[in-house]
């Protein structure tokens, strides 16, 4: 009886800690729509510069909204003055991501930018949602 009790006891502390860091992950990135892509669910966190090279990270789920048109779904992310970096979805899927991006010459991200595309291909120009952009309060520049 009290091994069970002790179970339930530690089962629920393990629940309830998992639970506030989840709650405590990070700010909360606006949802990104277009016409047949949606990002959902986003956060998004500056770490500090001993944590992951002191990068953009940033996480959410990215859905194919129009699973008959034949096309693919992705998310763009340009960190300082870098180029866009694409991080692509599955056609006619919702699939979670979960990506950092850093400068390697910097011990901190300063200044973001993301948005949500739909891949038309190479004759016809993606259409994208509107670009966010993200400054770290950290920074010593901000």
């Amino acid at each position: 009886m009290k091994r069970a009790l002790v179970g339930v006891v530690t089962a629920g502390l393990l629940l309830s800690a998992s639970g506030t860091a989840l709650a405590a992950w990070g700010t909360r990135i606006e949802p990104l729509e277009s016409k047949g892509v949606a990002f959902t669910w986003g956060e998004y966190r500056f770490n500090p510069p001993q944590v992951n090279h002191g990068s953009f990270e940033w996480q959410g789920r990215l859905t194919d909204t129009d699973p008959n048109d034949r096309h693919n779904v992705y998310m763009m992310v340009r960190i300082e003055a870098h180029d866009w970096v694409r991080y692509y979805g599955k056609q006619k899927q919702k699939v979670w991501m979960h990506h950092s991006n850093w400068d390697g010459a910097q011990l901190y991200t300063h200044i973001v930018k993301i948005k949500a595309c739909r891949d038309r291909g190479s004759l016809r120009p993606d259409n994208c949602s509107q670009e966010l952009t993200y400054t770290n309060p950290r920074h010593p520049d901000a």
